[in-house]
C-alpha cells in the first residue's frame, strides 16, 4: 500500500470515530451547566422533572421498525434503553453499528488481509454500540447504588421533621445529584399527577433493577398498610447497605489477584490467536483445515469455558 492510501484510511477512520463520539455523547447534555443553572435559579427542578416526564421515549418514534419488531420475542430492548437512560432511537444505534461494521469490513479488504477476516471484524464492530449501551446501563445503576444510602437517610430525616413521604422524596430530588434525583423526582411528579405512590415507586424499580431499592419500596408499601416507624426502618436499610458495601470492598480486594489471573488466562489464547491470524495466517490454518486441528479447537474452547466458569465460581462471593 502506498503512504498516501494509508494516510487516507487513517484520516477516514479517525474522522469516523470523532463523528461517532460526538453523535453518541451529544445526547448527554452539559451536566455542569445544568447544575449551575439549578444553583443560580435560572432553571428550577420542577421544570426539569416535568420535562423528563413529558419527554417522549425514544421508542415512540421507532415503533414500526424491524429492530423492535423482532427483539421483544427474546429481549426487552425498550427496558434496556430505559434502564440505561438512553434517548437515542434503537434504529439509530443499530445504524451506527452497521456503519462501523461496513467500515471495518472495508478497511480489512483494502489493507489486503484474508477475506474471511472481513465478516469477523464487521461483527465485532457491529456489537460495539450494544456494549456501550450495556456499559451505560451498568454505570447508571452503580451510581444509583452508591447514592441510595444517603438518599434513604435523607428521607428518614425528612420524615422525622414531620414531612410526608412525598415531600421527603421531593427533598431527595432537590438536594441530591442525578441519577437518584431524577428517579425520585419522577416518583414525586407522578404521584402529583394522581398515580398512587406505591405504583410510582414500583415503576421506579423497573427503571432501576436493584434489590436494595426493592427492599425500600416493599418497606414503604408495608408501612403504609400496617403502620410503624418508617424512618427507623429506612435507617436500618441504609446501615445494611453501607455494611454490605464495606464487605464487598474487602472481598474485591482479596479476590483481585484471582480475577486478574482469570482475565489474563482467558484472554491470552484469543489474543494470541488473533495476532497470529493477522500476521501468520498459514501457521494457524491447521486448526480448521485438518480433522485433528478441528478437534483440538473444539477441545480448547470447551476447556476455556469450563475454566472461566470455575474461576468465576471461585472469585464471585455473594454478600
Amino acid at each position: 500500500m502506498t503512504p498516501i492510501l494509508i494516510s487516507a484510511l487513517v484520516f477516514v477512520g479517525v474522522t469516523a470515530l470523532i463523528g461517532l463520539a460526538a453523535f453518541v455523547f451529544r445526547e448527554q447534555g452539559p451536566q455542569t451547566a445544568t447544575r449551575l443553572d439549578l444553583l443560580i435559579g435560572k432553571r428550577s427542578r420542577q421544570e426539569q422533572q416535568a420535562a423528563d416526564i413529558l419527554r417522549k421515549s425514544a421508542f415512540e418514534g421507532d415503533k414500526k421498525s424491524l429492530l423492535e419488531a423482532i427483539t421483544p420475542k427474546f429481549l426487552s430492548l425498550e427496558k434496556l434503553f430505559i434502564q440505561a437512560d438512553c434517548h437515542i432511537q434503537p434504529a439509530t444505534l443499530a445504524g451506527v453499528g452497521l456503519f462501523l461494521a461496513a467500515m471495518g469490513a472495508t478497511v480489512t479488504l483494502v489493507v489486503r488481509l484474508p477475506w474471511w477476516l472481513a465478516p469477523i471484524n464487521a461483527l465485532v464492530l457491529f456489537t460495539l454500540p450494544g456494549f456501550w449501551l450495556y456499559w451505560k446501563r451498568s454505570a447508571r445503576i452503580a451510581a444509583f447504588t452508591k447514592q441510595l444510602p444517603d438518599a434513604l437517610e435523607l428521607v428518614a430525616r425528612a420524615l422525622r421533621s414531620g414531612q410526608s413521604l412525598a415531600s421527603a422524596l421531593h427533598v431527595v430530588a432537590e438536594e441530591m445529584p442525578a441519577p437518584i434525583s431524577v428517579e425520585f423526582g419522577r416518583v414525586f411528579e407522578e404521584q402529583n399527577l394522581g398515580i398512587p405512590i406505591e405504583e410510582a415507586m414500583r415503576d421506579m424499580t423497573e427503571r432501576v433493577p436493584l434489590s436494595d431499592l426493592k427492599f425500600f419500596v416493599t418497606s414503604v408499601a408495608i408501612q403504609r398498610q400496617t403502620g410503624g416507624d418508617l424512618a427507623e426502618i429506612l435507617d436500618k436499610i441504609g446501615y445494611i447497605i453501607r455494611e454490605r458495601f464495606r464487605i464487598l470492598g474487602q472481598v474485591a480486594a482479596l479476590t483481585g489477584e484471582g480475577r486478574l489471573s482469570g482475565i489474563v488466562l482467558i484472554a491470552l489464547p484469543f489474543a494470541l490467536f488473533g495476532f497470529l491470524l493477522n500476521t501468520k495466517p498459514d501457521y494457524v490454518k491447521v486448526l480448521w483445515e485438518t480433522e485433528l486441528g478441528q478437534q483440538m479447537s473444539v477441545a480448547a474452547l470447551v476447556a476455556q469455558v469450563i475454566g472461566a466458569l470455575v474461576i468465576r465460581k471461585i472469585v464471585n462471593i455473594k454478600v
